[in-house]
């Protein structure tokens, strides 16, 4: 198992990592402008798509909703595949090794990144239609691909409070410098155990947030994939950046979750 110094050099990283994520390019506070415009233009059924959307996703804080998966088939995979023989619920995983973590997670998300790519590029072949189809994908995928980094680190997606961290995680993705640092500091009251669920609830600024600045943040890249054709190749772009945005968050909040804990286990 890893010895203090290589834990607290993993931490180390991630906190680098943190650090850029606080650097927001001009052009992604321009990016939240074309969907302002593309409201009034979108025609009213995808206006119900999206509409249907914000309340699937606060079904998914609240219960999990169609979104939540199945840990077991995930479990599975993990025994498969990691050097640690000792799983038999999901706290067992947070035992494993962190270089099979890191393992588990780099494939994965290779894995998504491939798909939202692919989904991406089909349904940008059909231009402002298909964008019907694309985004409640790429944020079913979103959640999924979160849900099971979680599982990963140990971390069981059934309880309430993971969901909302891991809303908290899509969140962080498409918030700019000021909201990025408000997240880090509200998730890092997940590394006190002590810390009252209930306050982690309150700092979850309303779910229906968390889904219009993820869409906001695409605006440049979702307004050319309604180019029919041509849409194929900004739509591969769009969603493939999303899901490494969205996966890379994941890895480094929950990694750095494990880190402290058996940092903390050490120093007891």
């Amino acid at each position: 198992m890893e010895n203090q110094e290589q834990l607290e050099n993993l931490l180390q990283e991630i906190q680098a990592w943190e650090k850029d994520q606080k650097d927001l390019w001009f052009w992604e506070k321009l990016g939240r402008i074309p969907f302002k415009i593309l409201d009034k233009m979108t025609p009213s059924f995808l206006q119900n798509k999206i509409a249907l959307l914000v309340d699937e996703l606060g079904s998914y804080v609240q219960s999990g909703g169609k979104y939540l998966i199945n840990e077991q088939a995930m479990m599975q995979k993990i025994r498969s595949t990691s050097s640690f023989q000792h799983i038999f619920d999901i706290s067992d995983i947070g035992q494993m090794p962190l270089e099979d973590m890191i393992a588990l997670s780099d494939k994965l998300q290779e894995e998504r990144v491939k798909l939202a790519t692919v989904q991406g590029a089909s349904t940008g072949f059909g231009g402002i239609f298909t964008l019907a189809i694309d985004i409640p994908f790429i944020l079913g995928m979103a959640l999924k691909t979160l849900q099971e980094i979680a599982i990963i680190h140990g971390y069981d997606p059934n309880d309430k409070m993971e969901r909302i961290f891991i809303v908290k995680c899509l969140q962080f993705t498409s918030a700019d410098i000021v909201g990025k640092e408000a997240i880090l500091k509200e998730l890092s009251s997940m590394h006190d155990t002590n810390h009252a669920s209930e306050n982690m609830v309150s700092q979850l600024q309303g779910w229906q947030e968390v889904f219009f600045t993820y869409r906001d943040q695409l605006g440049w890249k979702k307004l050319f994939q309604m180019i029919p054709i041509a849409g194929m190749i900004f739509g591969a772009y769009a969603n493939k950046g999303m899901m490494q945005d969205v996966s890379d968050t994941g890895i480094m909040l929950y990694r750095k979750r494990r880190i402290v804990e058996k940092l903390n286990t050490l120093n007891q």
